[in-house]
């Protein structure tokens, strides 16, 4: 195992270790976004989006917040709009807190689209849809 290898896999026994109970994942449809952008001084830019998802199968509906700042570049968000097909992976609200059931965004899949807002290893995972058969009896 190289030293590359070794903090890899360190850095996410780590992560698991501290956010491991709060990881989740959400796949469904968008029904509204919201992208809120804002700079400070043209040097310190902030943007804010707000995803409401209808989960496939589910009556509920997920809201999702992804927070960026970033100096002097403004920081990028992938297209989005109503309808697409998202999978989005990102942490719950802490059980205490007031925003518990809000998702704190890390990554999103969007499948209509076929982009990520991070790059993943692998590329984008197909998704496979299980047909039900009827069977004789």
């Amino acid at each position: 195992m190289s030293f590359k290898e070794k903090f890899a896999k360190y850095y996410s026994e780590a992560y698991l270790k501290k956010y491991g109970d709060r990881l989740t994942q959400v796949q469904g449809n968008v029904l509204s976004i919201k992208i809120h952008e804002k700079s400070i001084l043209w040097i310190f830019h902030k943007l804010t989006v707000s995803l409401v998802i209808k989960p496939e199968g589910s009556r509920s509906v997920a809201k999702c917040d992804y927070k960026k700042s970033r100096w002097f570049k403004k920081p990028e968000f992938m297209k989005i709009s109503q309808g697409n097909s998202l999978v989005v992976q990102g942490l719950k609200g802490k059980k205490g807190k007031e925003n518990r059931e809000s998702i704190q965004v890390v990554n999103i899949l969007n499948m209509s689209t076929k982009q990520t807002l991070m790059p993943i290893e692998g590329g984008i995972p197909k998704v496979q849809k299980i047909r039900k058969t009827n069977r004789m009896k």
